[in-house]
């Protein structure tokens, strides 16, 4: 797969990164986490966001460190619609889970930049929802939310 980079004894590809036995590309760097040029970019100047801890999935990073990772992908955004690449907008995207689209089990934000004519897509039905529908969603969603 494409994200499936080779480490040696099959460890996690971002935690090699963050200790420093596989090659990077560093954009940024402090306690909480890294940020570095993406192996395989969608676009010119893909960034990932990771923390340095390893943590698979979303529910299992913590709040503080998912701000960080949010307050610094925000600002490697604004840097790309700076000028360091050619950018005319910025994604953000997270796949939490397989069926998301995650191949690396270690959390991480990208970061890329978008252009008119470039190859990214995302395809979905767009459809208008029953409001009904909608009101018992939220109302589940609401009751299973932690820590509130």
């Amino acid at each position: 797969m494409r994200g499936r980079v080779p480490v040696d004894g099959g460890g996690c590809v971002f935690c090699a990164i963050r200790d420093g036995s596989a090659a990077v590309s560093t954009v940024y760097e402090d306690e909480a986490v890294l940020a570095f040029m993406d192996l395989f970019p969608v676009t010119p100047g893909h960034v990932l966001v990771v923390p340095r801890v390893h943590v698979a999935g979303l529910g299992d990073l913590d709040d503080a460190v998912g701000a960080r990772m949010w307050s610094v992908a925000r600002r490697v955004g604004t840097a790309l619609r700076g000028g360091a690449v050619r950018c005319e907008g910025v994604n953000l995207f997270l796949a939490d889970g397989e069926a998301a689209g995650q191949e690396v089990f270690h959390v991480h934000l990208h970061v890329f930049p978008r252009f008119a004519g470039d190859t990214f897509s995302v395809q979905a039905v767009w459809e208008e929802a029953d409001r009904a529908v909608l009101d018992g969603q939220a109302a589940r969603l609401s009751s299973l939310l932690p820590g509130g």
